[in-house]
């Protein structure tokens, strides 16, 4: 008789395969209810996605599903995307009851109208201003809010007392690329996105339906 142990089926279950000493091995957690605290003892966070990579506003639309999931108030209010072009997510927020205001109509960024862009980006951080310091909000999302920042259409002295004066526990999603070191070394949470693979690079496959629109 062999002294070797016997091997595992390979094509049988998975807990029944051998397992290396130093294997991760899953948490053993009891489900929770993972109650949602009131705002005076919840850690507010400033949270930036930045970044080349795409993913940066996805990234803020999985906060917005979540926390409307837990049956917080949650906002997000676009810089640069306009009414005239109705996205996925603006569709899904209307039967999620959530709010998404694209205010990005007149942008141009690039243009040579240089104080009609700060003027337009100033008018647009008025509304973000007013709805964060409702208090109506548990969570609010700036998307795109890092190129009003890194053009010089806001100063970093309009912008950050606001986020730091907010209301107590509420949670800040800021997105867009090239965020300042100013407003990186503010954050909380700060997450640089990188391009890997692209199919329009690579295959020449543009934006589509459920992914990017």
């Amino acid at each position: 008789m062999s002294d070797e142990s016997p091997t595992a089926d390979p094509l049988g279950p998975v807990d029944d395969q051998p397992k290396h000493p130093k294997a991760p091995r899953p948490k053993t957690r009891t489900p929770g209810a993972y109650p949602v605290p009131p705002r005076e003892r919840r850690n507010g966070l400033v949270i930036v996605n930045t970044g080349n990579g795409k993913g940066k506003t996805t990234a803020a639309l999985g906060i917005l599903l979540r926390a409307s999931g837990r049956d917080m108030t949650v906002a997000m209010l676009q810089f640069i995307k306009t009414a005239d072009s109705e996205r996925g997510e603006h569709i899904a927020a209307r039967r999620l009851g959530v709010e998404i205001i694209p205010m990005g109509a007149g942008f141009t960024w690039l243009s040579e109208h240089i104080e009609e862009d700060r003027r337009l980006a100033r008018e647009c951080w008025a509304r973000c201003r007013e709805a964060l310091d409702s208090g109506e909000y548990d969570v609010v999302i700036f998307d795109e809010l890092t190129y009003a920042l890194s053009y010089g259409w806001l100063s970093h002295d309009e912008v950050l007392p606001v986020l730091a004066d907010r209301p107590q526990g509420v949670h800040v999603v800021i997105t867009g690329r090239n965020a300042t070191p100013e407003l990186i070394e503010f954050a909380d949470l700060v997450t640089d996105m990188q391009e890997v693979k692209h199919p329009y690079r690579t295959q020449g496959i543009g934006a589509q339906p459920g992914i990017e629109l």
